[in-house]
C-alpha cells in the first residue's frame, strides 16, 4: 500500500520488496537503469554486494493509476507473435505494474550511433520495421484516426504556441493554421494504413547482437499510415543526419518495402507522404515537450526544439499548400524564440 504523505519512497518499497520476491533473492538490491518521458521507470538488479549481476534484469516500475502495464504487454505479444525481437518478460504483477525484464543492456541506438555505422544500424532497424508492418493490425487496435491526429496537432497551438511562447494567434492565424491541420490530416487517412508503432526512433531501438535490435516503448501502437515509423526514424528527436543522407535512406526503405509486398505508394508520393507526416509528427512533438516542460517539470527536452523547427524549415517551403504553416513560423515563432533567448 502507498504511503500518501511519502509516496515515492512507499513505492521504492513495494518496487524492491515485488523484485526480491520475483528473483528469489532477498539481498537484490535496484539500481536505476532509465527513465521514461511518461510515467514508467526502469530499474537494473543486481547482487547483494553492489556487483553487476550475473544475469541482470530489469524492473519495469509502471504505476497503475498513471500507466497501465496492459498495453504494453498486449502489444508486445503482438509484436513477438509477428517475429520482431522485444523485450522477454521474464515476471509480471500487472495490478501493481511491475514487471521483470530480460536486460538487453545499457546502451540503445542513440548512444551508439554515428555516421560511420549508421547505414548498417538503420538498415537492421528496418528489417525489424517491416516486420512490424506486416504484421495485420488487431481488430481492436486503435486508429490513427481524424480525432488522434487532431488532438495531436493541438498540441502545437495549445503547449507550444500558447503556453510555451504566449502567443495568442488571432482568428486570420487560426483558420490559416487549421487549414494546414487540416490538409495534414487529410493526407495521413489517405496514406496506406499499416500497423504504426509511432515512436520508432533510435531510442527505443537496443542494439542486441544476433537477432537484431529489439524494440521498445510500443505502447501506443495504432493502424495509421504507413510513412510515419520511417520518417521518425530517420528523423530523430535527438539527432539530426544530413538532408541526403535521410533521402537515401528513405529511398532505401522504399525499395526494401516494395520488395517485401508491403503497400507503399508510388516513390514520388511516398517521398512527399513522408514530409507531410513528418510535419505533423514534428509539431506534435514540440507540443509534447511543452507540456513535459510545463506540466511534468521536464525541461530538457525543449532543447531539442530547434531541431524540429530546421526539420519544418527544410519541407514546408517546397509546398505551396502548406505556406500558411510557413508565416506562423516565420511571423510569431521565430521572433519569441529569439525574445526567449535574449
Amino acid at each position: 500500500m502507498t504511503d500518501p504523505l511519502h509516496p515515492e519512497s512507499a513505492r521504492e518499497a513495494e518496487r524492491l520488496a515485488w523484485a526480491r520476491a520475483a528473483t528469489g533473492d532477498d539481498a537484490f538490491t535496484l539500481h536505476r537503469a532509465s527513465t521514461d518521458a511518461g510515467f514508467r521507470s526502469y530499474w537494473r538488479g543486481a547482487t547483494g554486494d553492489g556487483s553487476a549481476a550475473p544475469n541482470s534484469v530489469i524492473v519495469m516500475d509502471s504505476p497503475p493509476d498513471k500507466e497501465d502495464v496492459r498495453p504494453w504487454l498486449a502489444m508486445r505479444d503482438v509484436l513477438e507473435a509477428g517475429g520482431v525481437r522485444v523485450p522477454r518478460v521474464l515476471a509480471r504483477d500487472v495490478e501493481a505494474g511491475f514487471l521483470l525484464l530480460e536486460d538487453l543492456g545499457a546502451d540503445t541506438y542513440l548512444h551508439v550511433i554515428g555516421l560511420h555505422n549508421a547505414d548498417a544500424l538503420l538498415d537492421d532497424a528496418v528489417s525489424q520495421l517491416l516486420k512490424i508492418q506486416a504484421i495485420a493490425c488487431p481488430p481492436d487496435l486503435p486508429s490513427y484516426d481524424e480525432a488522434l491526429l487532431t488532438r495531436e496537432l493541438r498540441l502545437f497551438d495549445e503547449w507550444f504556441l500558447g503556453r510555451h511562447l504566449g502567443i495568442a494567434l488571432d482568428c486570420g492565424d487560426m483558420e490559416h493554421l487549421d487549414l494546414v491541420y487540416r490538409r495534414l490530416i487529410d493526407n495521413a487517412l489517405a496514406q496506406p494504413q499499416v500497423l504504426v508503432h509511432r515512436d520508432f526512433m533510435p531510442r527505443n531501438l537496443m542494439p542486441v547482437a544476433g537477432d537484431g535490435p529489439a524494440v521498445l516503448d510500443f505502447q501506443d501502437a495504432v493502424r495509421g499510415p504507413i510513412a510515419y515509423d520511417p520518417l521518425s526514424l530517420f528523423k530523430d528527436a535527438f539527432l539530426s543526419w544530413p538532408a541526403e543522407h535521410v533521402a537515401g535512406w528513405l529511398d532505401r526503405y522504399h525499395a526494401r518495402a516494395t520488395a517485401a509486398g508491403l503497400p507503399v505508394p508510388p516513390i514520388d508520393r511516398f517521398r512527399r507522404d513522408a514530409d507531410w507526416i513528418g510535419v505533423q509528427r514534428h509539431l506534435k512533438v514540440m507540443g509534447i515537450f511543452a507540456r513535459l516542460n510545463h506540466r511534468d517539470g521536464k525541461p530538457k527536452y525543449l532543447a531539442d526544439v530547434p531541431r524540429f523547427l530546421a526539420y519544418l524549415d527544410g519541407v514546408v517551403p517546397n509546398y505551396p499548400e502548406l505556406a500558411p504553416l510557413q508565416q506562423i513560423l516565420d511571423r510569431h515563432v521565430r521572433p519569441a524564440l529569439h525574445a526567449a533567448e535574449a
